[in-house]
């Protein structure tokens, strides 16, 4: 199903600080099927898993292919202490899929066939803009609300400028 494109131009109505986690994989060896298949699989769990219990603080997210061996996601949280909660918890996805490549680690099972990264950032308020122009909401916005440009100032500089507390609050 596609979302329907919102006409003229809009902005994400998030508030606060925004919590960004860039988070993918790459493979190295495509020939070593059995060591990246699993861990390409498991993004998709994980991202099921927290769309089922939204008070784990996932608010969004974006799949993205690099190239044909760079896979990634942009995720945008609550706040990152529920971003450390998910990545942390015992009955949650994540933390057994770390054990089992920390054990393969430990074991010299690793072998470089799969590579992993993430990057996470918390931007204050005052530190981000955005702007869509006959867009459905997307990435922040999909995150956070779709607002009229207008509610945060039609140039960049007026929309970094923008204070949640402020008399333009919504």
């Amino acid at each position: 199903m596609f979302a329907k494109a919102v006409n003229g131009r809009t902005t994400a109505a998030a508030e606060g600080e925004v919590v960004v986690l860039l988070i993918g994989m790459r493979i190295n060896r495509f020939w070593a099927v059995h060591h990246w298949v699993p861990v390409f699989l498991a993004m998709p769990r994980m991202l099921r898993e927290l769309g089922k219990d939204r008070s784990r603080g996932l608010l969004g997210h974006v799949l993205l292919t690099a190239s044909p061996r760079t896979y990634y996601v942009v995720q945008y949280w609550e706040s990152k202490e529920q971003l450390y909660a998910y990545a942390s918890s015992p009955d949650m996805f994540h933390h057994r899929a770390w054990a089992i490549i920390n054990r393969k680690e430990k074991a010299g099972k690793v072998r470089g066939h799969v590579g992993l990264w993430h990057e996470s950032y918390v931007v204050p308020e005052g530190s981000y803009e955005a702007i869509y122009a006959d867009m459905p909401a997307f990435g922040l916005a999909a995150a956070h609300g779709q607002v009229p440009v207008e509610r945060r100032g039609r140039r960049a500089k007026d929309r970094f400028a923008y204070r949640s507390g402020s008399a333009k609050a919504e």
